[in-house]
Formats: structure tokens, C-alpha cells, sequence
């Protein structure tokens, strides 16, 4: 490992004075683990004023910044952290607004990959980029909402009111074209507001980007779902352009004898219908090792079990959760076995028993990771009264019925065209991505081919 005098990242290299100066950040305050696991209270408390200028203070405001290139929306962050570093909270909320209509939310739950490439994460701390965002909109103040561009007679039909779709619909008004957003469900936000537990997402947060956004005159028609009150045909008809933003709803499933069991549910029925206080029994145990599981759970936790369990098939090196979740999910007293893959669930009346098979790593397989590989004869079972499956989802395509679209699913589960965003009908794209800010930044390539698409298009 290079000594703090010599690291370097992006090809800078961090200036001699700063290897031992302001290497750590400003704690971020978090609620204790021994009572959060009984409420859905935020884990993680916002800065005060003076401890996000501190935090602030420590950004070296580098030249094409690292930061910046590793953002999915590509935010400015140290421009708006140079705002903040000198208290000018309103300036800095404008920044992050310019680009970023989903501010208040993202700056809860994104995964700040800004964070990840910061020049201090070498030596130091990284700079807590994310909770400086969280402060710049608190402490900010009121600012103008967004504003509606010139009419320019053309409209867009967006199929998902998730992050992809919400950031296509506010990208496109701004810019004068007419939105109708066609959402199946009967509220906004996908899967981040159906899914992500409150203890993450504060409620009123997504309600305020939304707010910001009242006055670009989007339409919004709830109960629209595709294929069963829309069709594709209906709506090139009625739109100019069609966005087919639809979200990975469909849960990906393993073969598990007993799966069907009344004790046994998918993790995204889960979230979306959270059980009341008290209601799940003493053992839960979660299959899977994404970021998914570690919300399942902790909500399992707050929702009344006391001996919860992670059951992945690979080592923890392997397990896609982000190490803040994984870190979190330790401190609240859930426990972590690895190499170990289900095989069935015992049924007492509901689920009563979890067997398991021990698993070593072989080689790797197609996603890079190795494989697991059954260790003969080496079993292990749990007792269990809920049992969590959080293997993964994917975007659901039944609902299309167009076959010349040539829209597929991806490796990651996301719907994909023939061109990332384009498919083979000029005025269908597709968006979506595997987090909020991915799909904010994949309904944003898509609206800025849709705008070329409707500017070169000929009047019919």
C-alpha cells in the first residue's frame, strides 16, 4: 500500500500537507444500534450547520474532479461544497438542484460513489460528500421550483413513475415537450419509495422533490399498467415518443423445496407490505447477500424478531451488499452465514425449519465470482418462523406484447434495447438501472435521445 506522501488517484498526487491535516471527517451522527432495531427512526442524523462547514472545509476542490466522473449524474460536487464550506447553504442547494431533481432522496440513499474516488480515501477519511448534500438541502432554505421550457407541441409518454421515469419527465418539460407519466401502482417513486425502509428514506423526502417539480406541468395517471390497461401501439399513437421505464418488479426465485410455504415470502412483497410491529416471530432468516437482504433484514428486526440471520452462498468477499449496509446490518445484531445455500423448508403448519447445505468456492463462473460447490454430506438446519427471499429481481416483459421492439432483459435484470436506450422502433426507448442514481442517469440519456429524436422528427 503507498505511504500517505505518495498515493495517489486519477494520477494526482496528494500534496505532502494534507497526510496527516484534516484526514478524518466529521463524524456522521447515527442513532445507537441497541434501540434503532425496535423503530423505523432514520439511522443516520443530518449534520449540524457548523459540523457540515467543518466537513466542507476539507474538500481540496480538485481539477476535474474524481469525484464528479464517479457520479452517475455527474453532480458538481465541489461546487456546492465550496458553498457550503463558507455557510452559503441556499447557493449550494441551488447547485445541487440544477442537476439533480431527486436531491432529497439521493442524499439519503445513494451509494455515493463520489465518495468512493474521493482523493482522501487513499490516506483518510473520504469526504462525506453525501451528508454535505443532505445538509445544503436542510439548511437551504426555499428555492424556485423548476420551471417549464417553451412548448414545442411534441409529447412524451413515460411508462414508470420510478427514478428513470421521474428524471425523463422532469428532464423533457423543462425543455418544453408535454409529459404524461403512466405509473401502475397508486404512488410515484418506484421501487426506491415501495421498498426502501424509512429508517433509509425519510417519507417527506421524496415529497419534497416532488414539490420542486409541481410547476413543469407533468401528467401523472395512476393505475396504468402495461398490458393490462396500456399497450405499447395505444400509446405511439397517442405520444410522439414512448419511454418504457418499468423497474425490476418480477423477484428472481430458487429452487427450494417448501418455497410456497406460508412462512415464506419474496423480498420485495415484503417491503412493499410491511408486516406491523410485533407481528414476526422470534426467527427470521433472509436469503441473499444484496443490499435487498440487508433491508429485509432489518426490517424483520424492527418488526419484532430477535434471532435474524443472513444466509448467503458465497463468502463475504462475494456478497454485492455495500459495506455500509453490511456494517449496519452487524452493528444491529444480525447475523452473517456464509457458504451455506437453502435446500428446504420443514413445514410445521408454516415454516418451522430452514435445512441448509455448506458450500465451498470452486471456480469462478460467467459473473466473475466463484462458484459455490456443494461439500458432500455437510448440512446444517434452523429453526425459522419467517423465511426471506432476497435473491434478486428483474424487469418484468410480459406486459410489452410487441415483438420488433427487440427490448430484452440484461445481466443485471434491466430492461435493454438495442442501443442501451433505443430499441428498433424510433420512438420507443427504454431506462431503468440497479439503484436510484443509475436509473436517474439512465432516464436521462434516454430523454436526451428523445429530445434529438423529436427535434429531428418530421410533423405528422
Amino acid at each position: 500500500m503507498a505511504s500517505p506522501s505518495t498515493a495517489t488517484r486519477h494520477g494526482y498526487l496528494l500534496p505532502e500537507r494534507f497526510r496527516d491535516f484534516e484526514a478524518r471527517r466529521v463524524p456522521i451522527p447515527q442513532a445507537d444500534p441497541r434501540t434503532r432495531v425496535r423503530s423505523d427512526e432514520p439511522v443516520l442524523i443530518p449534520y449540524d450547520p457548523l459540523e457540515a462547514i467543518f466537513e466542507a472545509q476539507r474538500c481540496l476542490y480538485c481539477h476535474e474532479a474524481p469525484c464528479v466522473a464517479a457520479c452517475p449524474i455527474g453532480q458538481d460536487c465541489p461546487e456546492y461544497l465550496l458553498e457550503v464550506s463558507r455557510g452559503n447553504f441556499g447557493r449550494a442547494k441551488e447547485i445541487v438542484l440544477r442537476d439533480n431533481p431527486l436531491a432529497s432522496t439521493l442524499c439519503l440513499v445513494c451509494y455515493h460513489f463520489c465518495e468512493q474516488e474521493c482523493l482522501y480515501h487513499e490516506t483518510g477519511d473520504p469526504l462525506s460528500i453525501r451528508h454535505l448534500k443532505r445538509a445544503a438541502l436542510e439548511f437551504g432554505g426555499d428555492v424556485a421550483p423548476y420551471a417549464r421550457g417553451p412548448d414545442t407541441g411534441k409529447s412524451v409518454g413515460v411508462v414508470g413513475g420510478g427514478p428513470a421515469g421521474l428524471m425523463a419527465a422532469w428532464w423533457l418539460s423543462q425543455r418544453g415537450h408535454r409529459v404524461t407519466v403512466y405509473e401502475a401502482s397508486g404512488m410515484l417513486g418506484g421501487l426506491a419509495t415501495m421498498t426502501i425502509p424509512p429508517y433509509r428514506l425519510l417519507r417527506g423526502a421524496f415529497e419534497r422533490d416532488l414539490g420542486q417539480m409541481r410547476d413543469l406541468g407533468i401528467e401523472v395517471r395512476f393505475r396504468a399498467q402495461l398490458g393490462r390497461d396500456l399497450r405499447i401501439e395505444d400509446l405511439r399513437a397517442r405520444h410522439d415518443a414512448v419511454l418504457i421505464a418499468i423497474g425490476t418488479h418480477l423477484p428472481t426465485t430458487v429452487k427450494v423445496e417448501g418455497s410456497d410455504s406460508p412462512g415464506a415470502v419474496q423480498a420485495l412483497d415484503f417491503l412493499k407490505s410491511l408486516p406491523p410491529p410485533g407481528s414476526v416471530g422470534p426467527h427470521a432468516i433472509v436469503i441473499g447477500g444484496g443490499d435487498v437482504a440487508m433491508d429485509c433484514a432489518r426490517m424483520a428486526l424492527r418488526r419484532g424478531a430477535t434471532d435474524v440471520k443472513i444466509v448467503y452462498r458465497r463468502s463475504c468477499e462475494e456478497m454485492p451488499a455495500s459495506d455500509e449496509e453490511v456494517r449496519e446490518t452487524e452493528e444491529e445484531g444480525v447475523e452473517f452465514v456464509y457458504l451455506t445455500s437453502p435446500v428446504r423448508i420443514a413445514r410445521n403448519g408454516g415454516v418451522a425449519r430452514l435445512e441448509c447445505q455448506r458450500m465451498t468456492l470452486g471456480e469462478p463462473d460467467a459473473s466473475g465470482r466463484r462458484r459455490p460447490v456443494p461439500i458432500p454430506g455437510a448440512s446444517v438446519s434452523y429453526a425459522v418462523d419467517l423465511v426471506i427471499f432476497a435473491t434478486g429481481q428483474k424487469a418484468d416483459l410480459s406486459g410489452l406484447g410487441v415483438d420488433d421492439l427487440d427490448v430484452t432483459v440484461d445481466g443485471e435484470g434491466l430492461i435493454a434495447g438495442v442501443g442501451g436506450v433505443e430499441t428498433r422502433a424510433p420512438d420507443v426507448f427504454v431506462a431503468g438501472g440497479t439503484s436510484v442514481v443509475t436509473a436517474m442517469r439512465m432516464g436521462r440519456d434516454a430523454a436526451e435521445r428523445i429530445d434529438a429524436f423529436l427535434r429531428t422528427a418530421k410533423r405528422t
